[in-house]
């Protein structure tokens, strides 16, 4: 068996797991806020006290890692697929998962900010 370093899982079976765990976690967040959003009339301190609930930082703070295991994944994939060079795949896979990393330290920053 030939083990890659840029898969995040053990096997195709989990890299497909994590991916759908991770894409369900992602609808499940979406489907809160935009439920959040038709009920509530949105202000600074409504959004504020939603994001200081402890709850609310867990659920942001797994779906960010979940964010950034799907991108991970999903862009090793499609990458793989679709881009034959290895040197430019490998250039394209460090630019774009660094551009997601720091997306999750932003969004971590965030919401430890609130």
């Amino acid at each position: 068996m030939v083990n890659n370093a840029a898969t995040l899982g053990r096997s195709g079976v989990h890299d497909f797991i994590i991916i759908r765990v991770a894409g369900i976690n992602l609808a499940l967040y979406a489907i809160f806020l935009l439920g959040f959003f038709l009920c509530n009339d949105v202000t600074y301190n409504v959004w504020k006290d939603l994001f200081s609930n402890l709850g609310m930082q867990v659920f942001t703070i797994i779906t960010l890692l979940s964010l950034l295991a799907h991108i991970w994944i999903g862009l090793w994939q499609v990458l793989t697929d679709y881009v034959k060079p290895v040197g430019l795949r490998f250039v394209l896979q460090l630019a774009l998962n660094a551009a997601a990393f720091s997306y999750v330290v932003a969004g971590l920053v965030i919401l430890w900010r609130v």
